[in-house]
């Protein structure tokens, strides 16, 4: 991972993770791409609405979390958004943080989410973030692969969700 594309957009084989402000979180809730953007079909979906609106409630409460923000998930070839990963905040006072990824349908089996996930854990530690927490419906198991290809493991369980989380005793060395 690299951050060669855009001044902030973390970098990977076939991906770019594009850290997104609030005016552009704000199109995306809307269904509006900007000039130039292109979306696969199915984007934006209902979770990635939900996370530009949680994104944005927290640019208005307490100021823009970037880079514990959103992010699209673009493919380096052409340039096509089909998702996004976040943060679902900053870190919290222990050092740790919530994440969440979706994908269009076009896009799932293909690896992209495990390899966007992938960066955002390398980006999260090498910022100084001690652990990383997720979860995914009971049934849902495509997205537990996700997080345990990530490097996650699988933490607790419940009658509805199963919850991921990995950990660090210090920052990424170089």
């Amino acid at each position: 991972m690299d951050r060669a594309e855009g001044r902030d957009d973390l970098v990977t084989d076939r991906l770019v993770l594009h850290p997104l402000g609030a005016a552009e979180a704000e199109r995306v809730r809307q269904g509006r791409p900007g000039g130039g953007e292109q979306w696969a079909d199915g984007y934006p979906d209902e979770g990635d609405v939900s996370a530009m609106t949680r994104f944005l409630a927290t640019c208005e409460s307490s100021g823009d979390p970037r880079p514990f923000g959103t992010y699209e998930i673009r493919l380096r070839a052409g340039g096509l958004t089909v998702g996004g990963v976040d943060f679902h905040g900053p870190p919290d006072q222990d050092g740790g943080v919530t994440i969440g990824y979706g994908l269009v349908p076009s896009a799932r089996g293909k690896g992209y989410a495990s390899e966007a996930l992938r960066a955002l854990l390398a980006f999260a530690r090498a910022q100084g973030v001690s652990s990383v927490a997720g979860d995914a419906d009971i049934a849902n198991t495509p997205s537990q692969h996700v997080m345990a290809a990530a490097g996650m493991r699988l933490v607790a369980t419940t009658e509805q969700l199963a919850f991921y989380r990995v950990s660090w005793d210090g920052p990424a060395q170089p």
